[in-house]
């Protein structure tokens, strides 16, 4: 399990662990352009929206079973902002830091999906979890800590959240995003976004794909049947929705899942099995039910 082994304290530290991290993101294995693509062998643990949430990563990476084979695979979404703030301020920016440590012990097997909330950290655009401006609560705590440093370790968090893909595939046919653009929005949308890499234009403005994809809610069958067919995808798991069960099917291809409610779950899939909305729902493991005293961890 990761430790924390980083001194957070210490910015140089600090900013080469997120430069590192993010380098190795976009370096791993199954990278391509801003999709991960996994083969139709091992396992696929997928997480909902975490939010800063401590006791749910630790479940989370108990389960993943990293260290135990190389073809166990973590997804992990929507790490920052959380409702719980100190002192007035918000210190998600150390679980970004815990899932960097993660990504360097395990480059090709742990994949951060980008959020619309690394995004809006990312891009400056406010957005709240309730407790007011997140990013500005976000980026109060990083002034407060690093000081005469805190640019260089906030350009380093920018650098890591740019390296986080926007997509993993299976070669099952399961695509997993933070979302999916509204259906009213499809016009604009470009679908190569996820076969190219991006660009720092492709984050600019709430007209951007990138936008469309991590900010959507609306969602058809039939946009849906275009997009997995314009992907080779049968089934998507998103995040973003808000999910007071912990996950639930939306129509005929789409399931929601959240972990960072009382009642967050995470999906346990064979890469081997075909995916479909109803299988997806029989795999899920209540966060809850998870003890981390056990051996097994990451």
């Amino acid at each position: 399990m990761s430790t924390g082994a980083t001194d957070l304290n210490n910015p140089e530290a600090t900013v080469e662990l997120f430069t590192s991290a993010g380098q190795a993101m976009h370096e791993a294995a199954h990278r391509s352009g801003s999709i991960v693509r996994l083969p139709r062998h091992g396992r696929l643990l997928v997480s909902g929206d975490l939010h800063d949430h401590l006791d749910h990563w630790y479940r989370i990476q108990h389960l993943a079973k990293l260290p135990e084979s190389p073809e166990h695979h973590v997804v992990v979404q929507e790490l920052i902002h959380g409702d719980r703030l100190l002192n007035g301020m918000d210190f998600s920016y150390r679980m970004l830091a815990r899932v960097a440590e993660l990504v360097l012990a395990h480059p090709d097997q742990v994949h951060v999906v980008l959020g619309n909330h690394e995004l809006s950290q990312l891009t400056r655009r406010a957005v709240s979890k309730g407790a007011g401006n997140s990013v500005a609560l976000f980026q109060d705590a990083v002034d407060w800590v690093y000081g005469d440093d805190a640019q260089a370790v906030t350009e380093a968090i920018e650098t890591f959240i740019a390296a986080m893909p926007l997509a993993v595939r299976t070669e099952s046919g399961l695509l997993c995003t933070h979302s999916l653009p509204a259906v009213d929005r499809m016009g604009a949308f470009e679908p190569e976004i996820l076969e190219r890499p991006l660009r720092p234009a492709d984050y600019e403005g709430s007209g951007s794909s990138i936008y469309m994809l991590t900010w959507g809610r609306r969602h058809e069958d039939t946009q849906l049947d275009m997009l997995a067919k314009r992907w080779g995808v049968t089934t998507f798991c998103i995040g973003h929705q808000s999910v007071p069960e912990g996950i639930r099917q939306d129509g005929p291809r789409l399931v929601a899942i959240n972990s960072d409610r009382a009642n967050g779950m995470v999906i346990d899939w064979p890469l081997d099995r075909d995916p479909s909305p109803e299988a997806l729902l029989k795999a899920a493991v209540h966060l809850q039910s998870v003890s981390i005293t056990e051996g097994g961890g990451s």
